[in-house]
């Protein structure tokens, strides 16, 4: 498998050792790009209409990605946002989110790289 010391959120060796062989990685690396895909505009999407509630569904399946996947700076943010979701008022969640989801962009992308250079 192909790695790339240039990822900033993405952490294959974490995936790795969470998940023990190249195979498994990438058919979870599929999953998790789908989910990304998917969920980041649904999470953006209730945080719009201050649906905490439905963002803390979304937040709480990509926290269950992020120990696998993601570097420990990125893992304890989102844990962070998930965790305020759960209590949170709109403004402060939507405010938390707006500086995360920046960096769920940088991580889609460092998969979707990932992905094609290991077809």
């Amino acid at each position: 498998m192909n790695t790339s010391p240039d990822f900033q959120f993405l952490s294959i060796s974490r995936a790795m050792e969470y998940i023990g062989d190249e195979t498994g990685v990438m058919t979870l690396m599929q999953t998790l790009r789908q989910s990304l895909s998917d969920d980041l505009p649904r999470i953006e999407q209730c945080l719009a209409a201050s649906d905490v509630k439905g963002a803390n569904e979304w937040l709480h399946q990509l926290k269950g990605f992020t120990p696998v996947f993601c570097t420990e700076a990125l893992v304890t943010e989102v844990v962070s946002v998930e965790a305020l979701s759960k209590h949170g008022s709109a403004t402060e969640v939507q405010a938390a989110y707006a500086q995360l989801a920046p960096k769920l962009a940088e991580l889609q992308a460092e998969v979707d790289r990932h992905i094609a250079a290991n077809p």
